[in-house]
């Protein structure tokens, strides 16, 4: 039934314009920018954090962060000293592990608190595991010119996520998200990530600052991104628990 009537137009020799339905579309875009933000095999970088309250005082950490395709990743911190060693490992969004020098022991993530805050910052576990919105959420497109497209991403039935709702706002010229909306189960905006520089470092555009912002605990977390490297061969013993216990 899509689009019968442009192809009784193709049959009757005119030209078939099949307009995308906007859920195909949005899917479309997604994909799009899910391939943009993983496209390099490897990446390792140094992350400048800082923590913000409402009344601006500020918390500085430095972090050292590798990723490997979609889904391995680690963070560990380097300074100050109280947090020096705390490392965060994903394997995969259900296998996260977490390293507190303190107990000299590692903990898994369990399923009811990855959608707690991170170490201070506004973001979550589940925010920093996810590399791939289409497995948790469906994605239809509510406006796009030459330059954007905006995104609303709905989850899926039977995604656990914490979020009623996203809209997301893609760069076209990159198909890297410019401004990311986190909206809750009651429809209240509670974050609000930007990505404020993004840079063509190689071949992979690479966002190199970005901020998420707790708009309801008036709270952000600026990450500033160097020293970026891709395509380096990192080795799977990187991402490993072992890893994570050693701190290398």
């Amino acid at each position: 039934m899509r689009c019968r009537w442009l192809v009784l137009v193709a049959l009757m020799g005119g030209v078939a314009l099949c307009p995308l339905f906007p859920e195909d579309r949005g899917n479309e875009i997604l994909a799009k920018v899910q391939a943009t933000a993983n496209a390099p095999r490897d990446r390792s970088a140094t992350m400048a954090m800082e923590l913000v309250d409402k009344g601006g005082n500020t918390k500085h950490r430095l972090v050292q962060m590798y990723q490997k395709g979609d889904q391995k990743r680690l963070i560990r911190f380097l300074e100050p000293a109280d947090v020096k060693g705390v490392g965060f490992l994903v394997l995969s969004q259900d296998e996260m592990w977490l390293y507190m020098p303190a107990f000299h022991k590692i903990r898994r993530i369990a399923s009811h608190t990855k959608h707690e805050k991170f170490m201070g910052t506004d973001f979550t576990y589940d925010d920093l595991a996810e590399t791939k919105y289409s497995e948790h959420y469906q994605a239809t497109l509510v406006h796009e010119d030459e330059a954007i497209a905006v995104l609303t991403l709905i989850p899926k039935p039977e995604a656990e996520v914490n979020y009623g709702r996203l809209v997301m706002t893609v760069d076209k010229s990159n198909w890297v998200p410019q401004r990311v909306e986190f909206y809750d189960r009651t429809g209240t905006l509670r974050k609000v990530l930007t990505n404020g520089k993004v840079e063509k470092i190689g071949p992979y555009w690479t966002v190199t600052q970005m901020t998420m912002e707790d708009v309801q605990d008036k709270h952000k977390t600026v990450l500033s991104l160097r020293e970026i490297k891709h395509d380096v061969g990192l080795d799977d013993e990187v991402f490993s628990k072992r890893s994570l216990m050693r701190g290398q």
